[in-house]
């Protein structure tokens, strides 16, 4: 499953009433850690390769 939409860790409560209403596409995530997107990414290449289906339900991109 691809994510969707990432929430700040503010606003949890936001990503957790869009999940019980159904208002989203795909997977959310949550950045508990991290202040921004990604952070967590080693390998650029793989990701960049693999960009179009990591955003694919994505609302907003490209």
């Amino acid at each position: 499953p691809t994510l969707s939409k990432v929430y700040s860790l503010e606003e949890t409560g936001q990503a957790a009433y869009d999940v019980h209403k159904n208002l989203h596409q795909g997977k959310v995530g949550v950045l508990a850690l991290a202040p921004e997107e990604g952070l967590g990414v080693r390998n650029h290449e793989l990701r960049a390769k693999h960009l179009d289906a990591i955003n694919r339900f994505r609302v907003g991109t490209g």
